[in-house]
């Protein structure tokens, strides 16, 4: 069954524009602009015949030096990993305390049911409650063979009357709730609290001060995307994120206009200012969703085309749920199926897998090194609790985030350079580090796939990036 979506047809030549790829120039620009803002020195964005655009060393790089670290344009933690995982909802490092990850932990892995996992949190560690997220879908780690503790020692934990030895030595930062009392985000400041509900959270909020349309809807969405993909999270976030741009934009314009009494065609320049709301988004490539995702194992070649309608169908029942949870008229192309199945297409495409490393595998470590008898006298207090937490004791924070600069580096099967978090990176910024020496003006790539395959299985592997690879290494064994 073909999907229809009316403002495809409705709004066709806006969104045309919208997905019309950006001119040398404004690449140029754009991402010169963007790395002073973030003072990346050392590398260039420029345009390439080739790939479109590519990442130059600006100076020289030793083995090993850290090339770029990069800043999320949006992210998202996984939903399963929530439950190991308390992570600030904006640069997504890890919070509150070694005392109430372990507690909160070994509480979550204790409720059975998925669907209706808690999360536990507070602003100052302690005197946590329980909420009950109705939209939100966690994944328990296995209770299997796990040591069971009673409850008051988990609570214990939780509510911070129970200090675990050496823990001290591992501070964490306290934990902010949401400013719209939703519950489901907490942050690890209050300018991480304010960036996030600035950049999209104030629109995406469950809380009773929610600026969605429809909480309920929201929630509706939120569910769909966690039983299904959580890259349509990724989605709303960029959706949301274009909105806030352009009401700020409007705003500053209307004030501009009123101090200088201007007087203009209203439609034209809205869309103007969606255009430069947009622009954040236009610079990354994009396909369609349904037409560029890798087509599973399990699925037979003869039934690709049903694969491929079966994943836009999905993608407009998200669409659908989203459209009525954060409507805004003045955005209106910003939800047309082409426009959102090339957002998520771009994010297929380029997203980088957001891990930051957990404070609780260190602190366990230190634990380990200890001296006798002195680690004996600790282990008799820890050991229990490690016992309960299982050999999942530490998990790192998953989830799944785009890059505006490290999206712009080509691969090579021989790369310059690398993804790698160093043991001082602990948040969510991308990390790359120098596979080798690098020249001034030498293109720094890294490795799409894993490049210690056989040529004709990475062959087929980027083939579902849409190119084949002429790197050296590929011309070499072909």
């Amino acid at each position: 069954m073909e999907v229809v979506c009316r403002i495809d047809t409705q709004f066709a030549e806006q969104i045309a524009v919208l997905l019309e790829p950006p001119s040398p120039l404004q690449v140029q620009e754009y991402f010169d602009e963007l790395i002073t803002s973030k003072n990346c020195n050392g590398i260039q964005v420029k345009p390439t015949n080739a790939y479109g655009k590519g990442v130059y060393a600006d100076m020289e790089f030793e083995e090993g030096d850290l090339v770029l670290k990069d800043q999320m344009l949006v992210g998202v933690q996984h939903s399963s990993n929530k439950i190991d995982c308390l992570v600030c909802s904006h640069c997504f490092q890890f919070i509150g305390s070694i005392e109430l990850q372990i507690g909160r932990k070994l509480y979550l892995q204790d409720l059975g049911s998925p669907k209706d996992c808690s999360d536990l949190a507070s602003s100052d560690g302690s005197d946590m409650e329980e909420d009950h997220l109705e939209s939100q879908h966690c994944s328990s780690t296995t209770s299997r063979n796990r040591f069971k503790l009673p409850i008051e020692s988990v609570e214990s934990l939780m509510n911070e009357k129970l200090t675990l030895p050496f823990s001290k030595k591992f501070p964490l930062p306290s934990v902010i709730d949401c400013p719209g009392g939703c519950k489901e985000v907490y942050y690890c400041s209050k300018l991480c609290e304010q960036a996030d509900w600035d950049l999209c959270h104030s629109i995406l909020c469950t809380g009773d001060g929610s600026k969605s349309v429809s909480k309920k809807a929201l929630s509706k969405f939120i569910e769909h995307a966690n039983d299904t993909n959580d890259i349509f999270l990724l989605a709303a976030k960029a959706i949301s994120s274009t909105i806030l741009r352009y009401r700020k934009l409007k705003s500053a314009h209307s004030k501009e206009k009123q101090k200088n009494k201007m007087s203009e065609v209203l439609g034209n320049h809205n869309f103007s200012l969606l255009l430069k709301a947009w622009k954040p988004l236009s610079m990354g490539y994009k396909r369609r969703w349904w037409d560029c995702i890798a087509l599973p194992d399990d699925v037979d070649p003869s039934d690709e085309a049903a694969f491929r309608m079966q994943i836009k169908q999905l993608a407009f029942e998200s669409l659908v749920l989203l459209k009525e949870a954060i409507f805004d008229e003045e955005c209106l192309p910003l939800f047309s199926l082409e426009i959102y199945g090339h957002i998520i297409g771009m994010f297929e495409l380029n997203n980088l897998d957001l891990v930051v490393a957990s404070p609780v595998e260190d602190y366990f470590l230190h634990i380990d090194d200890l001296p006798e008898p002195q680690k004996k006298e600790v282990d008799a207090i820890t050991q229990p609790f490690l016992d309960a937490l299982g050999e999942d004791y530490s998990v790192c924070c998953q989830g799944t985030a785009f890059f505006p600069l490290q999206s712009c580096m080509n691969h090579s099967c021989c790369p310059t350079a690398k993804a790698f978090k160093r043991d001082e990176d602990r948040d969510g910024q991308a990390t790359i580090i120098a596979n080798r020496p690098i020249k001034k003006g030498e293109e720094i790539t890294i490795s799409y796939i894993d490049e210690d395959l056989q040529f004709e299985e990475r062959q087929a592997l980027l083939a579902d990036y849409g190119f084949r690879c002429k790197c050296p290494k590929c011309v070499q064994e072909a």
